[in-house]
């Protein structure tokens, strides 16, 4: 699929990764592919990139990349073979004194192969966009994904944050598919 997706597209699949990272998101969502769509220059009649974007920081916290805590999966499985751990910590402060189990935890580090790669996941919703962005390119009969075929699949999928933004913000998704299928119908003629 991807073979199909112009320089722009590509940039703008880049850049939606690069907005999940500056906002220490784990993850590429329907959002960040808006905000990078609007920061490359595409034009949606009621949003601004900055808007946008303080709309996403306001509605997605921050997800940086560590374990979550397992103390309690811990302590589940040491009960089905008969650990409590609840004992274990009052027998250790009777012999050792209270507050002998409370050492500073470091601070998480981000998985390695996250720093060599920089790989942040595509949600399932943003999946979905692309791949409908390969199917609004094969119902306009064109042989090539361009950044407005992104936002006609932002349109399309109609259930992630993105679509929240921008019924939000009163966007008219009808008149924006309008505005895009010219566009595109223009620059494949």
């Amino acid at each position: 699929m991807f073979e199909r997706f112009t320089q722009a597209a590509r940039d703008a699949v880049v850049r939606a990764q690069t907005e999940a990272r500056s906002l220490d998101h784990g993850h590429i969502g329907t959002e960040h592919l808006l905000l990078a769509l609007l920061g490359s220059g595409l034009a949606v009649p009621g949003l601004t990139y900055e808007r946008v974007r303080a709309e996403v920081r306001d509605r997605v916290r921050v997800t940086p990349d560590v374990q979550p805590d397992r103390d309690e999966a811990d302590a589940a499985a040491l009960r089905a073979i008969g650990i409590d751990l609840d004992q274990v910590r009052r027998a250790i402060e009777e012999n050792f004194g209270v507050g002998a189990l409370h050492l500073p935890r470091p601070a998480p580090k981000k998985s390695w192969w996250r720093r060599a790669s920089g790989h942040v996941p595509f949600t399932p919703r943003a999946k979905k966009v692309l791949e409908l962005s390969l199917r609004e390119a094969i119902r306009l009969k064109q042989n090539f994904i361009a950044p407005e075929h992104i936002m006609l699949g932002v349109l399309r999928e109609d259930g992630g944050l993105a679509a929240l933004i921008m019924a939000d913000a009163g966007v008219e998704p009808a008149v924006v598919r309008g505005e895009l299928e010219r566009a595109l119908s223009a620059r494949a003629a």
